[in-house]
């Protein structure tokens, strides 16, 4: 069956409201480019919109009730937002969630290196990547550098206009016949993927009696520099993160301005519908709640992921501010639940029709896109929704006129890929994927269509009614 296209039924006004609405999405791509950065500006989003801290209602052994909105942060990389419904919240909540690491490049412990006068940072990449789609653009440095005091330093690198980009170099084509004969798995390697941060030596610009007593004088020159402004030295990237990633803002895209061409899409679009939409939402019957975790481009693992118990460990929190915990009423609450697993598709790509089933694929400016299942040829590590809920989140769908799709990742035996959805599905809840269509998923560059991004938006806004 063949949706409409969404586009086809705006007016002025409601083109404008997209535009609108796609401008404050693409600030928020071009400012948050790590998972830090998108907890940090959604703890802003939320207090501007009437949340407060769960912690600093248990530290003063506050209650809660229905109406009362708090967020809690998990270590700065994620975030779980409450808004306390009017029913028992045993009976269940309805859940957004969405995951706020991209694929990128993480710098090493010990990265920095001379060679030959040029210094370069040594990386380990996170995620899944056609490493050669990494190389010759310009990337930014992103992350934080935490002292043995405990001081914590925020760096950025390469964004400013006036400030200056790092990059993985290439090899040139006049020399290139063998590379050009590898796989593409093949033609960069991991290994390779070594940022160059510098060529100028301490003393190149005037006498400099440091650079006297120092061998590698380019290298010595960088961390000097990082000293002067940041404040930290080389044994401090033991305890950093740092990551980089493509540098500049979002685009818009098309010469109908259409479309946005940015980093990161992969799964911020979803995060920040989302947030929104859950910000959006007033005094609802059963409590929502709007989780974006870290980690999910690596198998969701660590403290800080959804396998963690960060959410059920705040659920349980949320109870017990509300006077009533016991663990039945948590389990209770967890398995009555329902949620939308908020994450990208595969947009049908005309330049590669071979990887898609048209019937089952998702299309630009069809609306959010809807998967039963997601998971590898024979639905490997998939969450199957239940043909009850899919029918319960349709009629939430049409009743609010939203515009949908109903789509698969691509053709059965091509590949395929996973989702927050089964985590959550393992409490006996009820889950089911969507998001936005993205070209170019997992590419430095991602794309996706306006149209799309808001209806998605409406469409979390009207399963959380």
């Amino acid at each position: 069956m063949t949706r409409e296209n969404a586009w086809t039924k705006c007016d002025k006004k409601k083109i404008n409201q997209v535009m609108e609405f796609c401008e404050e999405y693409r600030k928020f791509l071009s400012e948050c480019k790590t998972e830090r950065e998108c907890t940090d500006r959604a703890v802003e989003m939320a207090k501007e919109n009437g949340y407060v801290d769960l912690m600093d209602v248990i530290a003063k052994n506050k209650t809660l009730k229905p109406g009362d909105k708090v967020y809690a942060s998990n270590m700065g990389k994620a975030i779980v937002l409450f808004n306390i419904g009017t029913k028992p919240i045993e009976q269940g909540m309805k859940i957004l969630g969405a995951h706020i690491d991209s694929p990128r490049l993480d710098v090493k412990q010990n990265p920095l290196y001379e060679d030959e006068e040029l210094v370069l940072m040594d990386t380990h990449y996170y995620g899944g990547i056609k490493k050669y789609q990494w190389v010759a653009i310009p990337l930014a440095l992103h992350g934080v550098v935490v002292l043995t005091s405990g001081k914590k330093i925020d760096v950025v690198i390469g964004e400013d206009m006036d400030d200056t980009v790092v990059g993985v170099s290439d090899l040139l084509i006049h020399l290139a016949a063998e590379q050009m004969d590898k796989k593409a798995s093949k033609v960069v390697e991991g290994e390779a993927l070594d940022i160059l941060v510098g060529s100028m030596p301490m003393g190149s610009k005037k006498k400099d009696d440091e650079a006297k007593n120092e061998k590698e004088k380019t290298k010595a020159y960088i961390l000097k520099l990082l000293q002067k402004k940041y404040g930290f030295k080389e044994e401090d990237f033991m305890s950093a993160e740092l990551e980089a990633v493509p540098a500049g803002p979002a685009r818009n895209m098309g010469i109908d301005n259409s479309m946005i061409m940015g980093y990161g899409q992969d799964d911020r679009v979803c995060a920040y519908t989302s947030l929104v939409a859950m910000l959006k939402t007033e005094n609802p019957e059963k409590t929502t709640a709007c989780l974006l975790v870290d980690k999910e481009e690596i198998g969701s693992v660590g403290a800080t992921g959804m396998e963690s118990k960060f959410f059920e460990n705040m659920t349980a929190e949320l109870i017990g501010r509300l006077g009533s915990y016991n663990d039945l009423t948590l389990r209770r609450a967890l398995a009555n639940s329902q949620m939308l697993s908020s994450d990208v598709n595969a947009a049908y790509d005309p330049n590669y029709p071979s990887a898609f089933e048209k019937k089952n694929a998702s299309f630009f400016g069809r609306g959010i896109v809807f998967n039963k299942f997601t998971g590898a040829r024979g639905k490997s590590g998939s969450n199957d929704a239940n043909a009850e809920y899919v029918a319960k989140v349709r009629a939430a769908m049409e009743r609010d006129d939203v515009a949908y799709q109903m789509a698969e990742l691509g053709k059965v035996d091509v590949g395929g890929g996973g989702t927050i959805a089964y985590i959550l599905a393992n409490y006996g809840m009820e889950v089911m994927d969507c998001g936005v269509a993205v070209q170019n998923m997992h590419a430095p560059y991602e794309v996706t269509s306006k149209i799309d991004i808001y209806e998605t938006m409406r469409g979390y806004l009207a399963f959380l009614k």
